[in-house]
């Protein structure tokens, strides 16, 4: 596997091979090794970066990290941020529309400890902090680089009843790690979910994590909910540009800048994501 330009402009953490070998690990949906580092579940590729990031990573106070776990609505937070950030540097929804299809958000903001996957070198240096990044991470609050704790930058964090964050779960896990077979039952997945042992778990411990930051912090950390983002989607949109920094003047500006179809193209668009399925089998 190579690898991508952004990671390798950045150290390599000491001693990773041998924290590897020592680490807890577990089969995941009966397809793929994972191993637990720092109380959480990943795939053994992902350790390295996101060791990286942790030790490595110099964080801005205008930088912006978006946060989640898995199957919680993060392609559309990411829409939804490109949108809110690129608004005051467009004139007008075409030139915005421009952005979101010449990639899909996941190119556009990179999922920093998952850039080992892109299928597309993603468009710009993630270890650069000569200018503002918006970024992506589905690590747990615990393990973020101090930088990111420390300094003024903002996270914000989407999360999903876990009911639904399950079924989606169990129907993109199938689709990656059991094509053309038998899915794995319902009730085994339901027991997987509720162990943590599954990628980026344990759920409730990640979302809790960045919960009770955000109460302790909210101007820090943005807690956003999905089933609220769908249910009011202008009023949470609006939060969301207030906290970081860019307000929208009216309403108009609002429906024109974050229209429901422009939206909704780009979460929908499918196998443009710039991340390989292949590389997750």
């Amino acid at each position: 596997m190579s690898t991508i330009q952004n990671l390798s402009h950045s150290p390599k953490p000491d001693n990773v091979e041998k924290l590897l070998n020592e680490l807890p690990k577990a089969c995941f949906w009966e397809a793929k090794e994972i191993c637990q580092w720092e109380g959480f579940w990943f795939l053994t590729p992902l350790i390295e970066p996101a060791i990286t990031f942790r030790s490595t990573f110099q964080a801005r106070d205008d930088d912006v990290l978006l946060a989640s776990t898995m199957k919680t609505g993060t392609t559309w937070l990411k829409a939804l941020t490109l949108c809110i950030m690129q608004k005051r540097s467009h004139q007008n929804s075409h030139e915005l529309d421009d952005i979101l299809t010449t990639g899909n958000p996941h190119f556009h903001i990179p999922t920093i400890e998952g850039t080992i996957y892109a299928t597309k070198t993603p468009p710009f240096d993630i270890y650069d902090a000569s200018t503002p990044r918006l970024l992506h991470t589905h690590l747990s609050y615990a393990v973020l680089p101090d930088s990111v704790k420390n300094s003024a930058c903002k996270i914000v964090y989407i999360a999903r009843n876990p009911k639904d964050t399950l079924i989606s779960m169990w129907h993109f896990f199938n689709s990656v790690f059991k094509p053309n077979q038998d899915p794995i039952p319902l009730e085994k997945a339901l027991d997987i979910f509720c162990s943590g042992v599954h990628l980026y778990g344990p759920f409730f411990e990640h979302v809790v994590e960045y919960w009770q930051e955000s109460q302790k912090r909210p101007q820090k950390i943005l807690f956003i909910k999905y089933e609220e983002l769908k249910s009011d989607p202008k009023q949470y949109v609006s939060k969301i540009a207030e906290f970081l920094g860019r307000p929208f003047a009216d309403e108009k500006e609002v429906y024109e800048s974050l229209s429901a179809e422009l939206v909704g193209e780009s979460v929908g668009r499918k196998g443009k994501t710039g991340m390989s399925e292949k590389r997750w089998r």
